[in-house]
């Protein structure tokens, strides 16, 4: 089945290793964005993945990102090129007790100067079953907010499964409207939602008492939200929450819960002790959720591939994913020793 996402994809650029900003005269250079992350996880678990932005055309920037996503097989024909700036963010990797910083530069972006018709949804959602977007996009300007509400009303409406992450991002929301007022109309016309307890909060305005800064989770506790959220959102037919236990930035317990409106299901717990970069980690889980979902028997199995192949992601630089599904399957059979394969 053809998943098509939406969203903005960025030029990052961090220092080496876990050097702080400027701390030498030199970044590297990549591109992400949690759209186009979900796109790349697809197509590296081998399922055909379509995406779809605005970029400047005559840039050579825009250029390169279009011929690196196709390196990893995502179908760009459906990019849109139109007035507006490459976007760019700054990511500073934490480690120990020092948190990760990001810096976003993302104003008069193409995607945020786009506007309701400015995509041929017809054409942008042409042979697809999967629709993807996150919280990201409608935070960028009003008139980007405008065009995530009808993209998800026009793949809901064409009969597709329509998935949104998310993804509170409180930087962004300067346009004059909070996100539980955009967000809890968007979430409407969404199938599958993906969040942590943040986005629950900030995002749908679902209040419930937890603390995710002691370093340990109740998941009695996301129970109880998640079935709040789905009595709220009755279209949701499930809602996946990642619980992320946050005991310095090198060092992370990782798992999620699952409910999809009758059973509840929480997957296994990993511990991830040495992080090199969790930037896209929560976009792999998302991609994975949705490989799972299509690719696999059951929720639970869906799941459980989803919070694996997330696992994975913290081990390797970028934004992208660059595991396969059958690595993926190798960590849910046991094997995370981290030995030497020959």
């Amino acid at each position: 089945m053809l998943t098509v996402t939406f969203g903005e994809i960025m030029l990052r650029l961090a220092p080496p290793g876990f050097e702080r900003f400027l701390q030498s005269p030199r970044f590297a250079a990549t591109f992400g964005g949690g759209e186009a992350n979900v796109a790349v996880a697809l197509a590296g678990f081998g399922l055909p993945a379509a995406y779809v932005t605005f970029l400047p055309p005559n840039n050579p920037i825009a250029d390169a990102v279009i011929a690196e996503l196709r390196k990893f097989g995502v179908d760009t024909s459906r990019i849109v090129r139109s007035k507006g700036r490459m976007p760019v963010y700054y990511v500073e990797p934490g480690a120990n007790q020092r948190p990760s910083k990001v810096v976003y530069d993302r104003d008069y972006s193409s995607i945020a100067l786009a506007k309701p018709g400015d995509i041929d949804w017809d054409a942008a959602l042409e042979g697809a079953g999967w629709f993807h977007i996150t919280g990201i996009t409608p935070a960028l300007s009003a008139s980007a907010a405008e065009l995530a509400l009808e993209s998800v009303r026009r793949a809901l409406a064409k009969g597709l499964t329509v998935s949104c992450d998310l993804n509170y991002r409180k930087n962004l929301w300067k346009y004059g409207k909070s996100a539980a007022e955009i967000m809890r109309e968007l979430v409407k016309f969404v199938d599958v939602a993906i969040a942590n307890e943040e986005d629950c909060q900030m995002a749908l305005g679902v209040k419930i008492d937890v603390d995710v800064h002691s370093g340990r989770l109740d998941t009695d506790q996301y129970r109880g939200l998640a079935e709040k959220v789905m009595g709220e959102f009755p279209n949701l037919n499930k809602l996946a929450i990642t619980l992320r236990e946050s005991k310095s930035a090198s060092h992370n317990g990782w798992s999620a819960c699952l409910h999809d409106g009758k059973d509840f299901f929480l997957s296994r717990h990993y511990e991830i002790t040495h992080i090199v970069d969790r930037v896209g980690g929560g976009d792999c889980f998302a991609g994975g959720l949705i490989y799972g979902l299509q690719a696999l028997g059951s929720a639970p199995e869906a799941l459980e591939f989803a919070v694996a192949a997330s696992c994975l992601k913290h081990s390797i630089p970028g934004d992208f994913n660059r595991f396969t599904v059958e690595e993926v399957k190798n960590l849910l059979k046991g094997d995370g020793s981290g030995r030497v394969q020959r």
